[in-house]
C-alpha cells in the first residue's frame, strides 16, 4: 500500500498497486487505511465473482 497526502483534495489517499484501481481516502491516515481495507475486500469479491484472478502480493519483492 502507498499512503500519500493530497493537498488538492485535502485528504490522505491509499493506493494498492497489486490491485489495479484499488484506492481509498480519508481525513487522516488511519481513516484512509480503514477505508482501503473495505475497498480491497470489495475488489477481491468482485474479481472472484467475475472469474478474474486475484494477483499475488508483491510485498517483499523488488517490484517497487
Amino acid at each position: 500500500m502507498i499512503l500519500k497526502y493530497s493537498a488538492e483534495e485535502k485528504c490522505y489517499i491509499v493506493t494498492v498497486p497489486d490491485l489495479p484501481g484499488c484506492m481509498a481516502d480519508g481525513e487522516n491516515p488511519n481513516e484512509a487505511y480503514e477505508n482501503v481495507k473495505i475497498v480491497m475486500r470489495e475488489w477481491m469479491e468482485t474479481a472472484q465473482a467475475a472469474g478474474r484472478p486475484i494477483p499475488e502480493p508483491t510485498f517483499g519483492q523488488d517490484k517497487f
